[in-house]
Protein backbone atom coordinates (compact mmCIF):
# COMPACT_ATOMS: atom_id res chain seq x y z
CA UNK A 1 0.00 0.00 0.00
CA UNK A 2 2.90 2.51 0.94
CA UNK A 3 4.02 2.02 -3.00
CA UNK A 4 0.66 2.84 -4.18
CA UNK A 5 0.40 5.69 -2.25
CA UNK A 6 3.47 7.27 -3.03
CA UNK A 7 2.52 6.72 -7.10
CA UNK A 8 -0.24 8.38 -6.57
CA UNK A 9 1.63 11.54 -4.95
CA UNK A 10 3.52 11.38 -7.42
CA UNK A 11 1.15 11.58 -9.92
CA UNK A 12 -0.49 14.38 -8.15
CA UNK A 13 2.47 16.87 -7.81
CA UNK A 14 3.30 15.62 -12.13
CA UNK A 15 -0.05 17.06 -12.82
CA UNK A 16 0.10 20.11 -11.04
CA UNK A 17 3.78 20.62 -12.47
CA UNK A 18 2.47 19.89 -16.24
CA UNK A 19 -0.40 21.93 -15.32
CA UNK A 20 2.23 25.01 -14.13
CA UNK A 21 3.96 25.04 -17.46
CA UNK A 22 1.31 24.55 -20.14
CA UNK A 23 2.03 27.58 -21.40
CA UNK A 24 5.47 26.13 -22.31
CA UNK A 25 6.79 25.57 -25.77
CA UNK A 26 8.51 22.70 -25.01
CA UNK A 27 11.59 23.99 -25.95
CA UNK A 28 14.42 22.48 -23.62
CA UNK A 29 15.75 26.25 -23.28
CA UNK A 30 16.66 25.40 -19.80
CA UNK A 31 17.44 21.77 -19.68
CA UNK A 32 20.97 22.01 -19.13
CA UNK A 33 20.60 24.04 -15.74
CA UNK A 34 19.74 20.20 -14.67
CA UNK A 35 23.08 19.02 -15.87
CA UNK A 36 24.65 16.72 -13.46
CA UNK A 37 21.42 15.89 -11.64
CA UNK A 38 20.42 12.81 -9.88
CA UNK A 39 18.19 10.67 -9.69
CA UNK A 40 17.45 11.60 -6.12
CA UNK A 41 16.46 15.32 -6.71
CA UNK A 42 13.09 14.27 -8.26
CA UNK A 43 11.99 17.99 -9.12
CA UNK A 44 15.32 17.79 -11.32
CA UNK A 45 14.38 14.52 -13.40
CA UNK A 46 10.77 15.33 -13.51
CA UNK A 47 11.36 19.13 -14.54
CA UNK A 48 13.60 17.92 -17.44
CA UNK A 49 11.28 15.07 -18.37
CA UNK A 50 8.68 17.46 -19.15
CA UNK A 51 10.69 19.50 -21.33
CA UNK A 52 11.55 16.53 -23.45
CA UNK A 53 10.41 15.95 -27.19
CA UNK A 54 6.61 14.47 -26.70
CA UNK A 55 6.08 16.46 -23.42
CA UNK A 56 2.42 16.55 -24.33
CA UNK A 57 1.83 12.63 -24.12
CA UNK A 58 3.93 12.68 -21.07
CA UNK A 59 1.46 10.60 -18.58
CA UNK A 60 3.92 9.58 -15.70
CA UNK A 61 7.41 8.64 -14.44
CA UNK A 62 8.56 6.16 -12.05
CA UNK A 63 12.32 6.11 -10.54
CA UNK A 64 13.89 2.61 -9.99
CA UNK A 65 16.52 3.81 -6.98
CA UNK A 66 16.18 1.27 -4.26
CA UNK A 67 19.34 -0.67 -5.48
CA UNK A 68 21.81 -0.77 -8.81
CA UNK A 69 21.75 0.18 -11.58
CA UNK A 70 19.36 2.94 -11.12
CA UNK A 71 16.38 3.69 -13.68
CA UNK A 72 13.77 5.73 -15.24
CA UNK A 73 10.41 4.89 -16.95
CA UNK A 74 8.48 6.94 -18.33
CA UNK A 75 5.42 6.34 -19.67
CA UNK A 76 3.44 8.32 -22.43
CA UNK A 77 0.12 8.23 -24.01
CA UNK A 78 1.28 8.32 -27.46
CA UNK A 79 -2.13 7.16 -29.37
CA UNK A 80 -2.59 10.40 -30.67
CA UNK A 81 0.98 11.52 -31.54
CA UNK A 82 2.65 12.09 -34.49
CA UNK A 83 5.82 12.31 -33.70
CA UNK A 84 8.81 10.01 -34.54
CA UNK A 85 8.30 6.81 -31.96
CA UNK A 86 12.52 6.28 -32.52
CA UNK A 87 13.56 9.82 -32.84
CA UNK A 88 11.68 10.66 -29.58
CA UNK A 89 12.94 7.50 -27.31
CA UNK A 90 16.67 8.39 -28.84
CA UNK A 91 16.38 11.88 -28.23
CA UNK A 92 14.96 11.51 -24.69
CA UNK A 93 17.15 8.85 -23.32
CA UNK A 94 20.00 10.93 -24.47
CA UNK A 95 19.16 14.10 -22.61
CA UNK A 96 18.27 11.62 -19.73
CA UNK A 97 21.77 10.13 -19.52
CA UNK A 98 23.59 13.55 -20.73
CA UNK A 99 21.62 15.03 -17.77
CA UNK A 100 21.40 12.99 -15.21
CA UNK A 101 24.89 11.24 -13.48
CA UNK A 102 23.70 8.03 -11.60
CA UNK A 103 21.11 6.63 -13.96
CA UNK A 104 22.02 3.71 -15.37
CA UNK A 105 19.27 2.28 -17.79
CA UNK A 106 16.01 4.32 -19.32
CA UNK A 107 12.93 2.59 -20.04
CA UNK A 108 10.40 3.97 -22.42
CA UNK A 109 6.65 3.24 -22.48
CA UNK A 110 4.30 4.29 -25.41
CA UNK A 111 0.54 3.51 -25.06
CA UNK A 112 -0.30 3.30 -28.83
CA UNK A 113 -3.41 2.47 -30.66
CA UNK A 114 -1.91 -0.90 -31.40
CA UNK A 115 -0.56 -1.37 -27.85
CA UNK A 116 2.09 -0.90 -25.49
CA UNK A 117 5.51 -0.56 -27.31
CA UNK A 118 8.93 -0.78 -24.79
CA UNK A 119 12.56 0.56 -25.19
CA UNK A 120 14.80 0.38 -22.81
CA UNK A 121 18.23 1.46 -22.85
CA UNK A 122 21.15 1.41 -20.47
CA UNK A 123 24.02 4.46 -20.47
CA UNK A 124 26.33 1.91 -21.81
CA UNK A 125 24.50 1.43 -25.10
CA UNK A 126 23.63 4.34 -25.95
CA UNK A 127 27.00 5.81 -25.35
CA UNK A 128 28.73 2.93 -26.88
CA UNK A 129 26.80 3.81 -29.93
CA UNK A 130 27.82 7.30 -29.87
CA UNK A 131 31.19 6.30 -28.80
CA UNK A 132 30.75 9.26 -26.12
CA UNK A 133 30.72 9.63 -22.69
CA UNK A 134 27.93 11.80 -22.55
CA UNK A 135 28.00 13.21 -19.23
CA UNK A 136 31.04 14.98 -20.86
CA UNK A 137 29.11 16.47 -22.99
CA UNK A 138 28.13 20.66 -21.73
CA UNK A 139 26.12 22.24 -24.20
CA UNK A 140 22.36 21.52 -25.75
CA UNK A 141 24.30 23.08 -29.08
CA UNK A 142 26.61 19.34 -29.05
CA UNK A 143 23.87 17.38 -28.03
CA UNK A 144 21.55 18.03 -30.43
CA UNK A 145 24.61 18.26 -32.68
CA UNK A 146 25.29 14.33 -31.73
CA UNK A 147 21.62 13.38 -31.78
CA UNK A 148 21.01 14.76 -35.39
CA UNK A 149 24.06 12.89 -36.83
CA UNK A 150 23.32 9.55 -36.04
CA UNK A 151 19.62 9.58 -36.46
CA UNK A 152 20.46 9.99 -40.12
CA UNK A 153 21.50 6.30 -40.25
CA UNK A 154 17.89 4.62 -40.14
CA UNK A 155 19.48 0.99 -40.20
CA UNK A 156 21.54 1.69 -36.94
CA UNK A 157 18.47 3.26 -35.02
CA UNK A 158 16.65 0.26 -35.78
CA UNK A 159 19.45 -2.04 -34.66
CA UNK A 160 19.74 0.44 -31.59
CA UNK A 161 15.97 -0.45 -30.43
CA UNK A 162 15.39 -3.79 -31.25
Amino acid sequence: MNRLNRALVLLVVLTLLSGCNSNVDNSSGDLFNYKDSYLGDNSAVVNTVIYLKGADYFRGIELQTKEQPYGIIVDYDWSESVIDLQETVINNASYLFTLIQNVDWIMLKFETVDGVEEFKLTREELEGWYEVNLSKIESEEKLKELIQVHLKNSEEVTKLLK
